[in-house]
């Protein structure tokens, strides 16, 4: 009976570091460069469109049409997919946006090689702007 107390207890602990563990990887850490760095493509509506037209071909899938992370392939994925329209995320820094969106980690893929041109990804940034509540 007290080895199994004791067995209980280490697994108690266990799953809670386990957890801790899992909160401390979600963080994810934007470079300063990228946290200060502005949008170097015009906000105009032809660049709006463009993202928009980019996010249903590369984002859609996962983060949804109005990017609340319901997309049809968004159970596939562990980790959260995020709301767009929230306040915290539109409170991010573009170049944050950028980052995140262009270099990926986990499930969220890299887009260096798929979209090599970086004005594309940016215009997905605006586009993004556009789904605020």
């Amino acid at each position: 009976m007290k080895t199994f107390k004791i067995l209980m207890i280490i697994g108690v602990v266990s799953v809670g570091l386990l957890s801790f563990t899992k909160l401390v990887q979600e963080e994810w850490k934007v470079p300063a460069k990228y946290q200060t760095m502005k949008n170097p493509v015009e906000a105009s509506k032809s660049n709006v469109d463009l993202g928009k037209t980019l996010y249903a071909k590369h984002c859609k899938s996962c983060h949804g049409k109005e990017g609340l992370g319901d997309g049809p392939k968004a159970e596939e994925v562990d980790g959260n997919l995020g709301d767009f329209s929230s306040k915290k995320f539109q409170a991010q820094t573009d170049g944050a946006l950028f980052f995140k969106s262009y270099f990926g980690r986990d499930d969220m893929p890299s887009y260096e090689k798929k979209m090599p041109e970086k004005d594309d990804m940016w215009a997905i940034v605006h586009y993004l702007r556009t789904l605020k509540k």
